[in-house]
């Protein structure tokens, strides 16, 4: 495994190469590609601060690069630096109208504002462009349910899921919805389901505990717990689940009741 430090220093040696690079009155192609793919593989290992410092870099010899700006934004957004996102996403967007991800990318940022209305705009237009668009379709069914219009939302998450058969979120966001509309049978099995393809998927799991306690059956809710503490403990915050996973109220309400009782 590359550590760190060496990451670090490999950064610096590729940052002065470009700089000299840049010296010269023409690019090659390929150094810009090998310079972009640089700065999404830092993006992608998680190094957003060296990541933020290569895209700035980059978008400063190619400023009018749609993609850059809106790789760039991605990293803002992870920052903490939301306004600075939606104003790259906004640059990438004027640059190529036509490219879909910036629209998605800026929705999701508006999401982090609460700006429900500007994020529907944008998924809608991605989904008027690609009616099957799983990414948007279930970016939206959270706008909804954030306005809590829990039938639109568990409609949306089902259109996600059949677009995309293995996006096991979208199916569990579908049945926690259900759950919510008081279709317990429908949820029910749909957990049911996830669980024995997905045996380690938390969210199904503790969906499930929240939904047997409701229904009294405290041993299996207890057993399905079990595996979500050792799979992923974020399930016993409250906050966590109303803010950042986003469930409905009842299935939050019947989980932290069974926690509290245990």
């Amino acid at each position: 495994m590359v550590t760190f430090k060496k990451v670090k220093v490999y950064f610096l040696i590729f940052f002065v190469f470009v700089n000299i690079f840049f010296i010269a009155p023409c690019y090659s192609l390929s150094s810009r590609e090998n310079w972009f793919k640089n700065a999404l593989d830092l993006s992608s290992l998680g190094k957003f601060n060296l990541a933020l410092q290569e895209w700035n870099h980059y978008l400063d010899a190619y400023p009018n690069d749609a993609a850059g700006l809106s790789n760039r934004g991605n990293v803002r957004l992870v920052i903490g630096d939301v306004e600075g996102s939606i104003d790259d996403q906004n640059k990438a967007i004027s640059l190529n109208p036509s490219e879909i991800d910036p629209y998605i990318n800026r929705g999701i940022a508006e999401e982090a504002l609460g700006l429900w209305s500007q994020a529907k705009e944008d998924y809608m237009f991605v989904i008027s462009q690609d009616s099957q668009n799983f990414s948007a379709l279930y970016n939206l069914a959270n706008v909804e349910s954030s306005t809590s219009q829990w039938e639109k939302a568990r409609d949306l998450f089902a259109k996600a899921a059949a677009y995309n058969p293995g996006f096991a979120m979208a199916r569990s966001s579908m049945a926690l919805a259900d759950f919510q509309l008081g279709n317990i049978d429908k949820s029910e099995k749909e957990l049911k389901k996830l669980i024995r393809r997905y045996p380690t998927f938390a969210d199904a799991r503790a969906a499930l505990t929240a939904l047997n306690w409701s229904k009294g059956e405290s041993g299996q809710a207890e057993s399905n717990w079990i595996a979500v503490t050792e799979l992923d403990p974020r399930y016993s915050d409250e906050e966590w689940l109303k803010t950042i996973r986003r469930w409905p109220p009842k299935p939050i309400k019947d989980l932290m009741n069974f926690i509290d009782l245990k």
